[in-house]
């Protein structure tokens, strides 16, 4: 009886040893370590230069897979894959030029850091495209600002020449107004002295008819 439960006792150990040991063969992987990317700034200060030389030697010659890229502004993250030795290389640039590399055989973590180095992509972007902005902003306020001059100026000239020509036009209608003057004056005069000389005749067809003795015929013998 003893013997038996000594038995029992030893195979129900194993029996739970060999479930500890699945369970912990069959638990997920731990989350990789999150990168630190707090002091990477816009000046490129942060970098890993055997990483990032290595890099740059392998694009140079063609031996690494760009796996994912993401671009904001003048900003890119590169995930790059070298079948090879199964590494992963995740690059952080500026334009073309590479700024920080992480080298990796862990896929979760290369997927991991590629992400944050994208989404830091994006904060790094911010001020350069907001720069963009403000610069095509002001362009076009400038542009308008040259045609709302240019119409002013058109205007301006406009309203120059019209001013000149309603001077000439009122200087034209005053010396029409005084001509005006000077004639219905003269006009005035003329019916005047007309006036008097009708006046006259008159007076000399009356005295010359006055004067007229009737002239009387003798009858012929």
């Amino acid at each position: 009886m003893k013997h038996s439960r000594l038995i029992l006792i030893a195979t129900l150990a194993v029996a739970l040893s060999f479930v500890a040991a699945f369970t912990n063969a069959s638990a997920a992987p731990a989350a990789p370590p999150v990168e630190d990317l707090s002091g990477i700034q816009a000046d490129g200060s942060s970098n890993v230069s055997g990483n990032l030389a290595e890099l740059q030697d392998m694009i140079q010659a063609g031996r690494v897979n760009e796996l994912r890229a993401t671009r904001n502004a003048s900003y890119g993250a590169k995930l790059y894959f070298l079948p090879q030795e199964m590494l992963y290389y995740v690059a952080l640039q500026q334009e073309t030029r590479l700024w920080r590399v992480v080298k990796t055989r862990d896929e979760t973590r290369a997927e991991s850091v590629y992400s944050q180095f994208a989404r830091k992509t994006f904060e790094l972007a911010d001020g350069e495209i907001r720069r963009t902005r403000l610069q095509a902003q002001t362009a076009l306020l400038e542009r308008v600002i040259a045609v709302s001059s240019n119409r002013a100026s058109r205007l301006s000239a406009d309203l120059a020449l019209a001013q000149q020509q309603d001077s000439q036009v009122s200087e034209r209608q005053q010396k029409l107004q005084a001509e005006s003057a000077s004639l219905q004056g003269d006009k005035l005069e003329a019916e005047r002295k007309l006036h008097a000389l009708q006046q006259q005749v008159d007076q000399l067809q009356r005295a010359t008819e006055a004067g007229i003795t009737p002239v009387t015929v003798t009858p012929a013998r």
